[in-house]
């Protein structure tokens, strides 16, 4: 894969949005397992824009797991080097090309805290970016959901398959994915989108029922057979299932043997409306990390695995994006049977 003008472009002009602009400093942190188009087209970009502009690469780690790892957003490919965490503090700019990003890795406070903000751009085929329009409207109606979030004490989650899920949003941390940094000390990831919140511990219960057509990310799987999660006191008790994609499911969080790997990590519905639920499809399955999945307008996204806010740490993670539920917060409805409501839409 080689990069291409149209892919120059499109980043280019997002790296405008966040406000880079000629003189500063700018890092672009890769890995030696990153896609080269990307970390490329990032550099090219910001060169364009007269960003002062100088990678730094790092070995991907050795796997410490028995299974592959797929969309944390907790790259340990810094692994705490202190010449590393110095000189991308140092900068004005980080664009992250990481493979799993830097949304959650150990070392970001020290990145942020030093000044730098940080622009995570996820790990998918160059096109996808080109492709996903970027609507002006999208940081409103993000924060307005986010908002409506962060002052609710309650999620529930339903679903005609059969979801019924309670959320007690009391001490949850929560966020608004409008992909743009937003001044020193920020971190944005791109495509945005996602309005999201972390549980505390203790929160969750009731049941998941992943339907036929909703997806597992770290399968980059349509699922073909539903599967029943029942979730008590935050973690998943039981996992109902005949078909494969229960086995998948099972046989992947039994290998990392926690507990943790059962437990709810974050809870959030989808925002884009340029995004699509079905796009992922189209692409070999290492060519995209799904970020374009969790971000579809009108999706409700389960996950589970690590949770900082409830003092949960672990490396297995599923990501599952769920259509045609409803989302209520105290009883307002903000997405009904896998629709925004109005305020939330252009």
């Amino acid at each position: 894969m080689t990069t291409e003008w149209r892919f120059i472009e499109a980043f280019a002009a997002h790296l405008a949005r966040c406000q880079l602009h000629a003189g500063e400093n700018v890092a672009v942190l890769s890995e030696s397992q990153s896609r080269p188009a990307l970390v490329e087209t990032a550099r090219l970009a910001a060169q364009s824009l007269g960003g002062r502009v100088f990678d730094v690469v790092v070995p991907t780690p050795s796997s410490t797991h028995a299974v592959p790892i797929r969309s944390t957003g907790a790259s340990q490919a810094i692994a705490g080097s202190p010449p590393v965490i110095w000189a991308l503090a140092a900068s004005d700019l980080v664009i992250d090309c990481t493979v799993e990003g830097l949304l959650h890795s150990p070392e970001l406070g020290q990145i942020l805290g030093g000044g730098a903000r940080v622009l995570m751009i996820s790990n998918e085929h160059p096109e996808i970016f080109d492709r996903l329009q970027w609507d002006d409207d999208l940081p409103r109606r993000v924060e307005l959901g986010h908002d409506w979030l962060s002052s609710a004490a309650t999620m529930r989650v339903t679903s005609a398959a059969g979801t019924d899920l309670t959320i007690q949003l009391t001490g949850a941390a929560t966020a608004g994915s409008t992909g743009l940094t937003a001044g020193s000390g920020s971190i944005a990831h791109w495509p945005g989108g996602l309005v999201l919140a972390f549980p505390a511990a203790h929160t969750v219960n009731g049941t998941v029922v992943l339907d036929v057509g909703d997806m597992n990310l770290t399968f980059n799987r349509l699922l073909e057979t539903p599967v029943v999660l029942h979730i008590v006191d935050d973690h998943i008790e039981r996992v109902e299932g005949e078909g494969a994609d229960a086995i998948l499911f099972r046989g992947y969080l039994s290998a990392f043997g926690d507990r943790e790997s059962y437990a709810t990590s974050h809870v959030g519905w989808g925002m884009n409306q340029y995004a699509r639920w079905d796009a992922g499809q189209l692409y070999d399955r290492r060519e995209t990390w799904g970020t374009e999945a969790r971000a579809y307008a009108g999706n409700f996204l389960y996950s589970t695995g690590a949770n900082e806010t409830a003092g949960r740490f672990t490396a297995g993670h599923f990501d599952l994006p769920m259509r045609n539920c409803t989302v209520r917060l105290d009883g307002r409805t903000v997405v009904a049977s896998g629709e925004l409501v109005a305020e939330l839409t252009a």
